[in-house]
């Protein structure tokens, strides 16, 4: 069970704009860091662009869950997982964060607001403190509220886009990612496309 993002976020009209990002990419090997981090946050900022104000859901893509809390505030939290991860704990982690971040900063910064002039510390060791579940699980025991807004789970990011969009066609015209990320993602998808049998 692992944690891999932790992301902040303002949904904008047209598009979501970043204001603060947690990353433990540790499993993946050094020469690959770089592109897995902007695609986890290109597509932290495709599903906050994708979901309505006041909703939670989870998307699977591939071996992945991502799941997103947008409130009707416009503010965002998404949190990249395994797909052992405990969705219940995954949400009590964005709640939390989203709170405590709405506490520190400050809602006229959230619209114009980026990783450099957002004054936020603590999305580290939220992601290095909720690595371990349990330890998480023994803290939403104490949580008097439960929860009781329904989690829609998208069987694959696909179903989240619009008709008529791909996701191929996204990841090309993305200002999110630079070229050796393009090129990580069509190789990828080559490796994992399943073969041809002549």
């Amino acid at each position: 069970m692992k944690l891999f993002s932790l992301s902040i976020l303002h949904k904008g009209a047209t598009k979501a704009n970043l204001l603060k990002a947690a990353y433990d990419l540790s499993s993946f090997s050094f020469f690959q860091r770089s592109s897995v981090q902007e695609f986890m946050t290109f597509t932290s900022a495709l599903i906050v662009e994708r979901s309505s104000q006041g909703s939670r859901a989870s998307v699977k893509e591939q071996e992945y869950l991502c799941h997103v809390y947008v409130r009707n505030d416009n503010l965002s939290a998404v949190v990249i997982a395994d797909a052992e991860y405990p969705q219940r704990v995954c949400f009590t982690l964005l709640d939390k964060v989203l709170e405590e971040f709405s506490r520190q900063v400050d809602s006229i910064d959230w619209p114009t607001g980026n990783p450099d002039t957002i004054n936020y510390k603590a999305l580290d060791i939220h992601l290095a403190k909720y690595q371990n579940p349990r330890e998480a699980d023994a803290m939403t025991k104490v949580q008097a509220e439960l929860d009781e807004t329904k989690i829609i789970l998208h069987n694959t990011m696909e179903s989240l886009l619009e008709r008529g969009e791909k996701l191929d066609d996204l990841v090309a015209k993305s200002e999110h990612l630079g070229d050796c990320s393009k090129a990580f993602y069509k190789t990828a998808r080559k490796q994992n496309s399943c073969c041809e049998i002549m």
